[in-house]
């Protein structure tokens, strides 16, 4: 008896297993398709990785100097890459608030489906979106002259962080749109990301910063995240003397970065949709 009571446990687990599999497939293959009616999404997706590299790539390297013999935009490039992925907690947010306005939430919501699969299959399809983003991006770079300079692995595994980067920040984009609930209060708060990028190391090596802006920028998630990158592409990076501990251990501090967002607004994301409009 025992014997067969834990084969049925194992089916039915199996079963839930693919149920649940089936639900993230779906709402991300939902959201995708959802593009094809976003036309200005899909530009988006590709003209500004192009914009970003082009305007950045040459407007902000003729005047800003780093190491000497150094390309700045083999500089930038990381930078493009973290900056093109934070920017995707905007859309995040904005497409939950979008979809519990029009009440497609309160549909996903009376049906049989695990609350995670559904949010889940947000994440799934925002990760393939900037996946697509990076893709284009990394052939601009490769056209103005950035080059990977060390191996494959290296390579996999800069483009590796930076996918668990966006897997993070999806989920803080996710909670902050069952918090806000409104497309255009939404919206308005999309811009407030962007001194989060600039505050960093992204454009600029953070020594010449006075001294509080410098703290705050050397903690800053996205310059460790950027120097972590720099670091497994073996691009040029400024050697800063006495570096604030996340630029000192750039891949540690941003699996740690990370891994905190995750643990933190993961199960703060599935409580609060769960319980759905307050």
């Amino acid at each position: 008896m025992t014997t067969i009571g834990t084969g049925v446990q194992d089916t039915l687990g199996l079963a839930r297993l693919r149920w649940r599999i089936s639900d993230i497939l779906t709402v991300c293959h939902r959201n995708l398709l959802q593009l094809k009616h976003a036309p200005g999404q899909i530009v988006g997706t590709v003209a500004f990785p192009l914009t970003a590299v082009v305007l950045f790539g040459y407007v902000f390297g003729s005047a800003i100097p780093i190491a000497e013999g150094a390309n700045y935009r083999a500089y930038l490039m990381p930078g493009l890459f973290v900056m093109s992925t934070v920017t995707t907690l905007v859309t995040a947010m904005i497409t939950l608030v979008g979809d519990s306005d029009l009440g497609v939430m309160d549909r996903f919501r009376s049906m049989p489906a695990e609350r995670s699969s559904i949010l889940l299959g947000q994440t799934l399809s925002d990760l393939l979106t900037n996946a697509v983003s990076l893709l284009v991006m990394a052939g601009a770079g490769l056209v103005v002259g950035w080059r990977v300079q060390t191996g494959p692995g290296s390579a996999l595994a800069g483009f590796g962080l930076l996918m668990l980067l966006q897997f993070a920040i999806s989920w803080v984009g996710l909670f902050l749109g069952t918090v806000i609930r409104n497309v255009q209060t939404a919206a308005k708060l999309g811009p407030l990301i962007m001194p989060v990028t600039m505050i960093s190391n992204v454009f600029v090596p953070t020594e010449g910063m006075p001294p509080v802006l410098r703290t705050v920028a050397e903690w800053n998630p996205v310059s460790a995240s950027v120097a972590a990158c720099r670091q497994l592409f073996g691009n040029p990076a400024s050697v800063a003397v006495d570096p604030a501990w996340p630029l000192a251990h750039p891949i540690t501090a941003t699996i740690g970065w990370s891994v905190l967002l995750i643990v933190i607004f993961m199960p703060l994301t599935i409580r609060r949709f769960d319980t759905g409009p307050n």
